[in-house]
């Protein structure tokens, strides 16, 4: 079973099991564990799409820990001119880990009724 879900304007792909990063949630310490519930498709042996949003469906996700993205170098530099400016940006993410995908009854018995 897999899910799409939606996490401060991006969406990820997630399986149980599966480990990735994301947007960082400050207010998460290692071993927490943090339910989504922006889940827009669920996938499996029935498909349910959610309009916008799958009603009932949840993923749960454990925290592994903070990490941070590879280096962004940014460089700017004018023409002629003998300027060259040249910084570097790393983004904070939180490594989790997802433990379960549930959808609830009543967003199952709707997909079957409509398909």
């Amino acid at each position: 079973m897999y899910a799409i879900i939606r996490d401060r304007g991006m969406q990820y792909r997630v399986q149980e099991g599966q480990v990735l990063d994301i947007a960082l949630q400050s207010e998460a310490a290692a071993g927490s564990e943090i339910v989504l519930n922006e889940v827009l498709l669920v996938g499996g042996e029935q498909t349910v799409v959610g309009a916008p949003l799958v009603a009932g469906a949840q993923v749960t996700v454990k925290v592994v820990g903070l990490v941070q993205d590879d280096k962004i170098v940014v460089f700017r530099y004018k023409s002629k001119k003998r300027y060259r400016r040249r910084t570097g940006h790393r983004q904070d993410l939180t490594r989790v880990q997802v433990t379960k995908i549930e959808v609830g009854t009543e967003s199952r018995a709707q997909a079957v009724a409509s398909a």
